[in-house]
């Protein structure tokens, strides 16, 4: 089956605390969501999948591996699996963003990091 999303109209159906995630598609291979951010997401990383991350609306500081970027609407951020990533929204309204997921994911591989744990 094909599906067509507007993500520029996309709103939460229900604000939850801080990130808001909407399932939109999956298959065996891959897994697409909205995520809005009010403030941000901790250091983590995914132990079987690679993320790509579209920002749609908000600002914000990446961290991916050892680099920290400045992110904007119209950025594609490419995340691969293994590596330590975390968010700060810099922007007063919350960071919207596209996530797509290879292979699908099913909320098992996210690995918190610890202010004192080593990052991978």
């Amino acid at each position: 089956a094909q599906h067509v999303f507007d993500l520029n109209e996309r709103i939460p159906l229900e604000w939850k605390d801080n990130v808001t995630v909407e399932a939109l598609t999956s298959d065996s291979l891959v897994s697409s969501f909205m995520i809005w951010i009010e403030s941000g997401v901790a250091a983590h990383f995914h132990a079987s999948h690679t993320e790509h991350v579209y920002i749609i609306e908000g600002h914000g500081k990446m961290q991916i591996g050892e680099n920290e970027f400045e992110v904007h609407p119209g950025q594609l951020v490419f995340i691969p699996k293994g590596t330590v990533h975390s968010v700060e929204v810099t922007s007063d309204e919350a960071m919207k963003a596209l996530s797509i997921q290879a292979p699908r994911f099913v909320g098992q591989d996210r690995v918190l990091i610890r202010p004192n744990q080593s990052s991978k």
